[in-house]
């Protein structure tokens, strides 16, 4: 997975590719493929699928690279936005195919099927968008299975600093499901992919 980037780094990647410049642009891929393959995956559940979405998000950040506002966020941020709303679009999509040619199931179903997928992808942006230290914090509790002391102790923090980094967390994640992505387009970044 990418790692986070100095803002600094984003402003010039955007001027880079503003110019057109083709090194850039497989610069940026280097940096953030794993990430948009990833976030596409989960979504949809399909390496061809996720394939398609990786590369229509690069090939929209090539041709709209003014569409990134630093205001925003980091560029790492907007990258998985583009990604979560390209994935729940194209899910909904090829499900709502598979059902209109007789596909089993029903239209409440399949958005049923989109809201998770809706719901796990704005997960993924949260993780993906939230600063590294409280990442770091989630990343231990949850995948090494750390307690707070434990965390404490991994990240050389206090374990006050390590509760509060892990309640901050989870209080981002739950805000999930109370905002869904719809597969509409990020705020403030332009048209629809």
């Amino acid at each position: 997975m990418a790692k986070n980037t100095p803002p600094r780094w984003d402003r010039k990647m955007q001027q880079r590719l503003a110019r057109g410049e083709a090194a850039a642009l497989g610069e940026f891929y280097d940096r953030f493929a794993s990430l948009v393959h990833m976030l596409a995956h989960r979504v949809l559940d399909d390496d061809q699928g996720a394939d398609q979405v990786t590369r229509e998000v690069f090939g929209y950040i090539w041709e709209n690279p003014d569409s990134y506002d630093p205001k925003q966020g980091s560029m790492r941020s907007w990258v998985a936005k583009l990604t979560n709303s390209q994935a729940v679009h194209r899910l909904r999509q090829t499900e709502a195919a598979a059902l209109a040619k007789g596909g089993e199931g029903t239209t409440e179903e399949l958005e049923q099927k989109v809201r998770r997928a809706a719901v796990a992808a704005r997960a993924d942006y949260i993780v993906t968008s939230m600063p590294a230290p409280l990442r770091a914090a989630l990343e231990l509790a949850y995948f090494q299975r750390r307690d707070y002391r434990q965390t404490a102790a991994d990240l050389g923090v206090t374990e006050d600093e390590a509760r509060r980094r892990l309640r901050l967390g989870l209080q981002l994640l739950s805000t999930a499901n109370t905002r869904p992505l719809e597969g509409s387009s990020p705020p403030g970044y332009g048209r629809s992919l």
